[in-house]
């Protein structure tokens, strides 16, 4: 009976203990999430506590740091401050170069080419000034749209790009350059050749005429040229049937000019057959205005 009596006391002595063990871990474990909600709160604090610092130099190490780690938000911020701090001073070109790139890194291509551009002006015996104009002209390739809309940052990278040949025509970057600029030619051609092709098929021939011939103007070597040749003598020819009486004359013979100077390029066009048939349609036209009165 007596040790019946024990039995039971070890027992319940046992499950006591495990209970209080079971117990000691939940503490420990919640003083663990504690303590990392405590670290990064602290962290958070530092940085705070960092922007309202005086000491430049904690604030400029920091920025690096941030930078190296890719918390270019965190940087932007800490370099903003130290531009005007640093200007002027050794530490001010870095700070510039840091800061350009920070917006570069954030998508914000627009300060970043400013910024860049800046550097490049400021500080032209850099070691960085030829890396920062050549950023300034990619910036703007970067925010060069859609060939369909408004080209004036397509046509401001060509600029930027052909003053960055000019300035340092033995680059490694040129080659590179040179390959940007077709793309953006390239898009400024096709906007050119919608746009021209537009008018026609809206209708509104003598713009097209205009257009077309611009665009051969502008781009000689476009691979739309015999296109363009063929869809001027359409162009003269429907203008010409839809004009008043006394422009028809005109109108007609140049299409038929049109379609001289088109096969003594293209004697082997696709399009020869079409412009065959309006150069007649176009010489039957006019042998009414050839007859003597």
């Amino acid at each position: 009976m007596q040790r019946k009596y024990y039995n039971i006391l070890f027992i319940a002595f046992t499950m006591l203990l495990l209970s209080s063990c079971h117990n000691e871990e939940k503490v420990y474990d919640s003083t663990n999430v504690k303590g990392k909600n405590k670290r990064f709160d602290f962290s958070f604090g530092k940085y705070n506590k960092l922007l309202k610092s005086s000491d430049m130099d904690a604030k400029y190490a920091a920025a690096k740091k941030y930078f190296d780690k890719g918390d270019f938000s965190k940087a932007l911020t800490l370099f903003e401050e130290l531009m005007s701090v640093y200007r002027g001073t050794e530490k001010g070109e870095e700070v510039q170069y840091y800061y350009a790139y920070c917006n570069y890194n954030m998508d914000d291509f627009i300060v970043a080419g400013y910024q860049f551009r800046n550097f490049a002006k400021n500080y032209p015996n850099s070691l960085h000034s030829e890396e920062c104009a050549y950023m300034n002209a990619y910036c703007f390739y970067l925010n060069s749209p859609e060939y369909s809309l408004d080209q004036i940052d397509t046509k401001l990278a060509i600029k930027e790009f052909q003053h960055f040949t000019s300035q340092y025509p033995k680059s490694s970057r040129i080659e590179e350059c040179n390959k940007l600029l077709d793309k953006l030619r390239g898009k400024l051609e096709r906007k050119s050749f919608e746009n021209s092709i537009l008018y026609f098929e809206t209708g509104d021939y003598k713009a097209a005429i205009a257009a077309l011939n611009n665009h051969i103007k502008d781009y000689p070597d476009s691979k739309h040229v015999e296109e363009i040749h063929y869809k001027i003598i359409k162009s003269y020819y429907l203008l010409a049937v839809n004009s008043i009486e006394t422009k028809k004359q005109e109108r007609f013979k140049s299409a038929c000019d049109a379609y001289l100077k088109f096969i003594d390029a293209y004697p082997n066009s696709s399009y020869i057959k079409e412009a065959e048939m309006i150069y007649t349609s176009s010489l039957k036209s006019l042998e009414k205005y050839n007859k003597p009165t």
